[in-house]
């Protein structure tokens, strides 16, 4: 039982840490944003409360620069100033920033904020026990290569989450008949935004978020099968 120490302590340790993350998060949130209150918006995001039967979608703005949207862990979404300020520029479209809060929206109702903090803690436990066994056999390094590891799947997964919201959201906006047309050209646009069109990007597997190209087939094969489904 002993040789098993480490690991459980690593479970135990990535679960408070990502609690500790969350509270943080939510203490800053809290003292940084107000809630949306634009007239425009406020017609898109009715629509789509309507579509999901509820009264009404409350939407945030974080006070920080960079071009965002998030879900909190307690179900809350935010969209960065910097992203509200593109918007009020016309840089982005009323049905482009419906798109994003619909995305955010993905998150909360996919529970991916919960299935996060088990991915977290169950990550922290695998790094240890490969970098346990890696030990015996590549002394010095094997924690370096158990990190890689794990950072990769870290990647993969968030990609997934990435796919899953992207779906809810073209499924919501359809139904409350935005359509997907704000949501892809909204993602042609996101690299000139955040500034980061002319520098170069790790491969695929490395990155949090899917390629443009990527998102954009995904949504389109959806389309597709939801134009032939019965």
């Amino acid at each position: 039982m002993i040789r098993f120490a480490p690991i459980v302590f690593a479970v135990l340790y990535g679960f408070a840490m990502y609690r500790f993350s969350v509270w943080r998060m939510s203490r800053d949130l809290d003292e940084k944003s107000t809630e949306l209150a634009d007239p425009i918006l406020q017609v898109l995001t009715n629509r789509m409360a309507q579509a999901l039967n509820i009264d009404r979608i409350r939407v945030h703005i974080y006070e920080i620069d960079p071009i965002n949207g998030l879900a909190a862990p307690d179900g809350r979404i935010f969209i960065t100033r910097g992203f509200f300020n593109k918007y009020r520029q016309g840089a982005v479209s009323s049905e482009e920033m419906a798109s994003v809060i619909a995305h955010e929206l993905g998150h909360v109702a996919l529970g991916h904020s919960r299935r996060r903090m088990i991915d977290f803690s169950g990550q922290n436990a695998m790094r240890t026990a490969i970098a346990m066994v890696l030990n015996r056999f590549l002394p010095g390094i094997g924690p370096w290569i158990a990190n890689m590891l794990m950072t990769l799947l870290a990647a993969r997964l968030s990609r997934g989450d990435e796919f899953e919201a992207d779906a809810y959201a073209s499924a919501l906006l359809v139904k409350a008949g935005i359509g997907t047309g704000p949501q892809k050209s909204l993602f042609t646009k996101l690299d000139t935004l955040s500034g980061a069109g002319g520098r170069a990007t790790p491969p695929a597997w490395m990155l949090s978020h899917p390629k443009t190209p990527q998102r954009i087939a995904a949504i389109e094969a959806n389309e597709a099968k939801w134009r032939v489904s019965p």
